[in-house]
């Protein structure tokens, strides 16, 4: 490790060598005498001036360079409180543009239009903000060690609409919803993009080559005068809810009801720094986790955060090197503070700093050692800092500090991590990380550390993945999702991409073949760990997509080695407008992960879903996934799951919805419904009522439900 922290420090004295040639473009930013109205309608006189002019516009995904043939027209304003955008996406073919009425977030299979803007323009953070013709947003917080994290809700005003030569968007930005530096010529990053939905394709202006992103394109908007209003909001909430269980004679108990009144603020200390805190919060969970087959899992499965409080600005918590197929997933997993009864976080930037520190209490903490009786009703305080020094674009230098206390107990990790990028084309990343964990009452105490150094090239036709990795046996980060502990490895990708000579005509857009060897070292489980896998990519029109790849190897476990190898193949295709098809299908070797007595056995598995939208409003969506193991030794079953996840949504409009959802877990002879209806007239200000239920099957054929409840929920943003 002392090699790669040397090396890591050589590379960052040699960082102020490393330059780039910029040409990209400026755009000076007039002040709207009268700001225009949101309604999808261009004829405000803040939009009299001409578009900006941008160039032809290159795709970016799946393939690079190819000219977009559809033409978009955008001009810029602002004012005291807001910036204001304005898209005019002409199309030749208004007839066949793909546009829904739906929740938020939901819109990636549209057409769409939208930008990236880095209101600091430290190269580390960018507001990611998308439209599509209905008007209805999407949003992401984008940084340079986590990418998009989709999770976070900006509060801003948006409208769409259909027109005979393609459509308009317009936008509103409220300058408090955004961190910036104010003064005078303020300068932003910013870079625009659009999605045919038809086509598959993704274009931008500035252009995005392979193995960049938007950090490294963005252009620049300068503003004569630009000063943000002091930002200070508060948002109190209302739960109220009745349950029901049935006990295990089958009687019902009596009902119970809870009430909950919480109170969440957010006060901007400066410009760039804001400071949010949070009183016996509202943590409830509108949304249900979508089944999953939980049998015979090695690792973990990873759950999304869904707490708005959690959710904003997470992404400036991960580390480099995380993600992908690397071991861990997230530095900070915030579904580790299971119930919280308050939280503060304070983020911003200051020069070339930007920095975060969360702090939360649990009340209802994991039992982590197994001590039972010696935490009860104790709380669990979680403190993280977490700090990254801006090199240029979208390099950085970056420490985390984790601490948690919880009835004698604690866990401390220090680390640092570096993101670099060489000749643009080429990227470097290395994670450091420290952890002490102990016990006050018996003094014990284990010391251990986790590494990782990973590598990645890519152009138009190749490009090359590398990482190593390793996390000593006693290594733990109790905010961290990891898979495992204990082991030592090392793998690299490598893929070829082709394409057909007219892009813009053909059915098939790329076509990638690929290969992936791994070798590793596992510890606890004692024994080498060696896996190849080759495979070939397809891209086509209507979003399709087609994967087909074989894999082989062996695997440790208690002490015994294992065949590990399968065929798999997935697709996607956005058939119609109106229906979008998925289906993956694998068979091979697996292991059953019994501790005492594990084998050898085979294992098929499948799965087919689809989106059914016949109109803007309505949404049915069903999947279906089954898993069947075999002993290899005789061919007899070991178990079967099946697992069915339906959600049908009807939209009334940007606001309201209902929704209801069935899932259905064979292996845990569960059936659960939920029915939910929601009202956002912005984040932060909802409504919502549901009723569910859960049916289990006990010792009778039959299913019984075995509790059910309602809820309801309310609050209100308010902004001064």
């Amino acid at each position: 490790m002392r090699n790669v922290i040397t090396a890591a420090t050589a590379l960052f004295l040699l960082l102020p060598n490393v330059s780039y040639a910029q040409s990209l473009p400026e755009f000076h930013i007039s002040r709207a005498q009268q700001p225009p109205k949101i309604d999808g309608d261009l004829h405000d006189e803040a939009w009299d001036d001409d578009p900006l002019v941008l160039g032809d516009w290159l795709s970016y995904n799946p393939l690079y360079g190819t000219k977009m043939p559809q033409r978009t027209e955008v001009r810029i304003a602002y004012d005291d409180r807001n910036l204001y955008f304005a898209f005019h996406c002409f199309d030749d073919e208004p007839d066949k543009i793909r546009t829904t009425i739906s929740r938020r977030d939901t819109i990636f299979n549209d057409d769409w239009v939208g930008f990236s803007l880095d209101s600091n323009g430290t190269g580390q953070t960018s507001y990611h903000l998308i439209v599509n013709p209905s008007g209805i947003q999407m949003d992401a917080l984008n940084t340079s060690s986590s990418g998009e994290r989709w999770e976070a809700d900006l509060v801003w005003d948006s409208a769409g609409k259909l027109t005979d030569d393609g459509y308009i968007v317009e936008i509103k930005l409220p300058l408090q919803s955004i961190r910036f530096g104010g003064g005078n010529d303020v300068k932003m990053g910013i870079l625009f993009w659009r999605r045919i939905s038809r086509t598959g394709v993704s274009s931008s202006s500035p252009d995005i080559p392979p193995g960049q992103w938007v950090f490294n394109r963005h252009a620049h908007l300068i503003f004569p005068e630009l000063k943000q209003p002091r930002l200070m909001e508060i948002l109190p909430s209302v739960t109220y809810s009745i349950n029901q269980i049935r006990d295990t004679s089958n009687s019902w108990g009596g009902a119970a009801g809870k009430s909950d009144v919480g109170l969440s603020a957010k006060y901007g200390i400066t410009s760039s720094i804001t400071l949010d805190a949070t009183i016996n919060p509202d943590f409830s969970q509108v949304e249900s986790d979508a089944f999953q087959v939980q049998v015979n899992q090695r690792f973990p499965i990873f759950f999304s955060e869904k707490r708005p409080f959690f959710m904003e600005g997470m992404g400036l918590f991960n580390v480099a090197g995380s993600g992908g197929d690397g071991n861990m997933v997230t530095a900070v997993h915030t579904r580790k503070i299971i119930n919280p009864s308050w939280g503060s976080k304070l983020t911003g930037t200051a020069g070339k700093f930007t920095f975060g520190v969360l702090n939360a209490s649990d009340a209802s903490p994991e039992d982590l050692g197994n001590r039972g009786a010696l935490i009860a009703g104790k709380d669990k305080f979680f403190n993280i800092g977490r700090v990254t020094y801006g090199l240029g674009e979208s390099n950085y230098l970056g420490a985390i500090l984790v601490d948690t206390e919880h009835a004698g107990r604690h866990n401390r990790v220090a680390g640092a991590d570096l993101s670099i990028r060489f000749k643009k084309r080429q990227q470097l990343s290395a994670t450091f990380l420290s952890s002490g964990t102990g016990v006050s009452s018996d003094g014990s105490a284990n010391h251990a550390t986790a590494e990782q150094v990973s590598y990645t090239y890519s152009d138009r036709k190749y490009a090359v993945l590398s990482q190593v990795e390793h996390y000593g046996k006693d290594f733990q980060m109790d905010t961290a999702f990891y898979n495992r502990t204990g082991f030592t490895s090392g793998w690299g990708y490598g893929e070829v991409n082709f394409y057909p000579k007219d892009t813009n005509k053909s059915w098939l857009k790329r076509a990638n073949v690929f290969t992936w060897n791994k070798y590793g070292r596992d510890q606890i489980q004692d024994g080498n760990e060696p896996f190849s896998l080759a495979g070939l990519r397809l891209n086509f029109t209507r979003q399709g997509f087609f994967r087909i790849d074989t894999g082989w190897g062996r695997e440790p476990w208690a002490g015994k080695r294992f065949n590990d190898g399968r065929v798999r193949a997935q697709g996607n295709v956005q058939i119609f407008r109106w229906l979008n098809l998925n289906g993956n299908f694998s068979n091979g070797w697996a292991t059953y992960y019994d501790q005492v007595n594990p084998f050898q056995g085979r294992s098929r598995s499948g799965g087919l879903g689809f989106t059914l939208q016949p109109n803007q409003h309505v949404n049915q969506s069903v999947s279906y996934s089954r898993v069947g193991f075999d002993r290899a030794s005789d061919g007899q079953r070991v178990y079967t799951v099946h697992i069915v996840n339906l959600r049908s949504t009807y939209q009334f409009n940007r606001h309201f919805l209902i929704r209801a959802i069935e899932q259905f877990d064979s292996s845990r002879h569960r059936l659960l419904t939920d029915l939910l209806a929601s009202y956002e007239f912005v984040p932060g200000t909802v409504f919502y009522a549901g009723y569910g239920s859960l049916f289990e099957k006990r010792d009778s054929a039959e299913y019984l439900t075995t509790s059910r409840g309602l809820f309801f929920k309310a609050s209100y943003l308010h902004r001064f």
